[in-house]
């Protein structure tokens, strides 16, 4: 690639120096974080310590006062949620920044929702509108485009699916596909879940066997439901008791039971079609072994009883039910705290899924007002929620979950901290600067481009799966990390040159469909910006690079190198 010249070198020179600064705050929340959760395990060691000849208790959920009616409309969710986080600031006399600008809003709302940023013509819509209602909306209409459940099934098949040596033959499309079209018609999360628990046959008729295929193991199976659906770390016990919890290695492999009678079939076969179902009698091999800790017990709910399970009948239901269940003193919990920290960059709880009583939440009462709502059965039995704005909610509505907490004052705070607030760390006085995950990359730079979200993967004559240009550029960029870090900007150098050098930033004809020919230098470098940043430039911005074409001409060279520069900033990879 021809070197750049100066003005472009020196913009992205500056926006790597104020991503360095923004996400200074992150790392030291981690350092804070991780110095006191191991204060907070060796507290609780030594305490299991001194009570070693007590009876054993579960680990549970702590105790909060539950509020006494669930909100039952996106607008009182929302009002709750502020009069909550208002509450604790003031208890700690913190001041929280204000409500972000328009173009703050509109280009973290369409990351946050759909996984990619709006489109210039979009983006100047929003900003020159004058209604008041608009950033609402805008929600409402994030929420009913077919991208909303695309993007969660990103996030959830990176959750789900990991990539193997056992599973390198699959191919987990279907999976994906499953998840967005459940996703986008609004399916209860209790359904969903259950779905994915109890899910059986083929992958190209059931894509929701593809969390089995890819967790093939009992101790895998067991981790990934506890991780995801319980927000709960359990795979420490899986060897021997819990070092820092009190859960018990009898309780691991009783909550592994419902998991024996699963049996993943050709997963690595080159000739048939990978499936799961249940039996009496699963074929053991290198398939679906059981680790050497394995103990066969009575199957036991996490915390709960033993259940009556009869040999013939099917385990994974039985447990389903259980989980799913509105009294369940995990499931609701687990999601609402992970819906939280997707949009918030944190959750409640920290690791959202280890939320164990070392682990402390920072708004107990509010945590627990939103499962109750979250989980809270239908107004109108029998009628099936669309997630539209005026739709009445039902149970595990999620995005009636997600309306109510976009829609809050809390998530359209400014990322930028004050005096004030800079040091908060957990009471949501200012946005947490997030970074985009690869996929959020790959689809924005494709909005910018004009071009698709990439060629699906096929099969060679081997029988390995190979992914396509999306998948490809995800596993780059996630650059050996298991999933993406919101607030961790882990892209190094190999990353940072991939996108320098690459045809998509430096194409001419990109900004040839941005900037035609004839174009003013002004309105070229506002199109530019609308198109990367949803955004206008400011007036020195517009000053800066006017007087840089105005020396360098008005080519598709010289707009090439204005776009090269902000595509590579740290402006338009972070979500501010």
């Amino acid at each position: 690639m021809r070197i750049r010249r100066p003005l472009a070198l020196l913009v992205l020179t500056a926006g790597l120096i104020v991503l360095a600064g923004e996400l200074t705050v992150t790392a030291q929340d981690a350092k804070i974080d991780k110095k006191a959760k191991r204060k907070a395990l060796l507290e609780a060691k030594a305490a299991k310590a001194a009570e070693a000849a007590k009876p054993p208790e579960v680990a549970k959920p702590a105790d909060v006062a539950r509020p006494a009616a669930p909100a039952r409309s996106a607008a009182a969710l929302t009002q709750q949620i502020d009069s909550q986080i208002a509450r604790k600031l003031a208890e700690e006399k913190v001041t929280p920044s204000p409500v972000c600008t328009d173009a703050e809003f509109l280009r973290r709302a369409y990351l946050d929702l759909t996984g990619a940023i709006p489109t210039a013509d979009r983006a100047r819509a929003f900003l020159d509108s004058t209604d008041p209602d608009k950033r609402a909306k805008l929600i409402d209409e994030l929420l009913a485009s077919p991208d909303y459940g695309r993007h969660q099934a990103d996030v959830w098949f990176g959750l789900m699916i990991q990539r193997t040596s056992d599973n390198r033959r699959v191919d987990f499309t279907p999976t994906r596909e499953w998840l967005a079209r459940e996703f986008n018609k609004n399916r209860p999360w209790d359904e969903m879940a259950t779905a994915i628990l109890t899910a059986t046959g083929p992958i190209s008729e059931n894509g929701a066997v593809g969390f089995f295929l890819s967790n093939n193991t009992v101790d895998k199976m067991t981790d990934a439901c506890g991780k995801l659906f319980m927000g709960q770390q359990i795979q420490c016990a899986q060897c021997h008791n819990h070092p820092f919890s009190t859960t018990k290695q009898t309780e691991y492999w009783g909550m592994a039971q419902f998991f024996f009678k699963t049996e993943v079939g050709n997963i690595k076969a080159k000739v048939g079609e990978p499936s799961v179902h249940e039996t009496p009698n699963p074929k053991r091999g290198k398939i679906n072994p059981l680790p050497e800790s394995a103990k066969t017990l009575p199957a036991k709910f996490l915390g709960g009883p033993e259940p009556t399970i009869a040999r013939a009948e099917p385990a994974r239901p039985v447990l389903a039910k259980w989980l799913t269940a509105a009294d369940n003193p995990y499931f609701a919990r687990a999601m609402v705290n992970r819906t939280w920290a997707q949009l918030f960059g944190r959750g409640f709880v920290n690791p959202i899924d280890d939320m164990s009583p070392e682990n402390a939440c920072s708004h107990p009462e509010l945590l627990e007002l939103m499962a109750k709502d979250f989980s809270a059965p239908a107004a109108q039995p029998g009628v099936r929620s669309t997630g539209g704005a005026g739709s009445r909610p039902e149970a595990f509505d999620l995005k009636y979950l997600v309306r109510g907490i976009c829609n809050s004052r809390a998530y359209q705070r400014s990322s930028k901290a004050t005096a004030a607030n800079k040091d908060d760390r957990e009471l949501f006085s200012h946005m947490t600067v997030k970074v985009m995950t690869p996929e959020q990359l790959f689809d924005s730079l494709a909005k910018v481009t004009g071009s698709s979200r990439g060629d699906p993967g096929i099969r060679n004559p081997k029988g390995v799966f190979q992914p396509g240009a999306r998948d490809r550029f995800v596993t780059f960029f996630l650059a050996g990390a298991d999933a993406a870090n919101q607030t961790e900007y882990e892209a190094g150098i190999p990353q940072a040159l991939k996108l320098m050098n690459s045809p998509v930033t430096g194409n001419p004809a990109v900004v040839r469909g941005i900037a035609p020919p004839g174009t003013a230098p002004a309105e070229a470098v506002e199109r530019i910006y609308l198109t990367a940043l949803s955004r206008r430039p400011t007036a020195s911005e517009t000053k800066m690079l006017t007087e840089y074409l105005g020396k360098n001409g008005t080519t598709p060279a010289a707009y090439g190198d204005v776009l090269w520069a902000v595509l590579n900033s740290s402006e338009f990879t972070l979500v501010r």
